[in-house]
């Protein structure tokens, strides 16, 4: 008799923690220490106080996330496509077994979320905004950071249940670092069709949510931006999209890997 979606998700879950306990997990959290400390020791002491070095931060800061919630999970599906296919011809539900890991990857990116922000805090205790727009600053970024890694994170879960081997999702994964960073609209000014590519990328939804909570249209030298805007439903539009985003890839993933199937010994 096949297992109920709800209990698989359960078994796959716990699956999940052993694999991240056997495989000492735990190093990525201070990947993400070691990533957040390095960018931070550069960053300098102008950011939160000047707005292009808050710019610069912020997207410095965004980059590290991206790449945080990425390499998460972009091998975590493709490095067990065998196991996956014969569990899918034994009743596997692959929208149990994708749900389970983005369970497990949200638990995960919300700790690197707090990692993050913590050491952002540290760094630049002098210059951290009073209040956030909606919540308190910590609150704030720790929730801004967890969406761009969450989100991230689940950009790589849909490539990982695309591919068929590690290799291939780490040949991939570069490409998409590059194309999040180029549409960010932080590099390069975007206009027309790539201006409209923008609008799929987490990078410039993050970049954006990390500036509003420090209220960069009233610090020194600003050029005023309305992506800026100091606003609860502005942030809420730049925290919303993103995890549109992640929903959108973990169906896409789940639809990818039921046709695990048709591969070809």
């Amino acid at each position: 008799m096949r297992s109920s979606n709800s209990e698989q998700i359960r078994v796959y879950f716990g699956k999940c923690w052993r694999i991240f306990k056997n495989e000492n997990g735990w190093k990525v959290f201070i990947s993400s220490a070691i990533i957040t400390f390095l960018i931070s020791c550069v960053t300098g002491s102008d950011m939160f106080r000047e707005y292009r070095a808050t710019r610069n931060g912020a997207f410095a800061l965004v980059c590290a996330c991206i790449w945080i919630g990425i390499f998460n999970s972009i091998q975590s599906v493709c490095k067990e496509r065998d196991i996956i296919k014969r569990e899918h011809r034994s009743g596997m539900s692959v929208f149990a077994y994708v749900n389970a890991h983005a369970l497990f990857e949200l638990i995960q990116c919300l700790l690197e979320a707090v990692i993050v922000t913590l050491i952002t805090l540290v760094f630049n205790s002098d210059n951290i905004p009073s209040s956030g727009v909606m919540l308190p600053v910590a609150i704030e970024l720790t929730v801004t950071f967890f969406v761009i890694i969450f989100s991230s994170d689940m950009l790589g879960l849909m490539i990982s249940c695309i591919v068929k081997t590690p290799q291939t999702a780490m040949t991939v994964m570069p490409f998409v670092l590059i194309l999040q960073l180029i549409m960010s609209g932080m590099i390069f000014e975007l206009k027309g069709f790539t201006e409209k590519v923008s609008y799929l990328m987490i990078s410039k939804w993050g970049l954006n949510a990390i500036c509003i909570t420090a209220n960069a249209n009233t610090l020194k030298d600003a050029a005023k931006n309305d992506d800026y805007i100091f606003e609860a439903s502005n942030m809420l539009k730049m925290w919303g999209l993103p995890l549109v985003f992640a929903v959108v890839y973990i169906i896409l993933g789940a639809l990818f890997l039921s046709l695990v199937d048709r591969d070809k010994r």
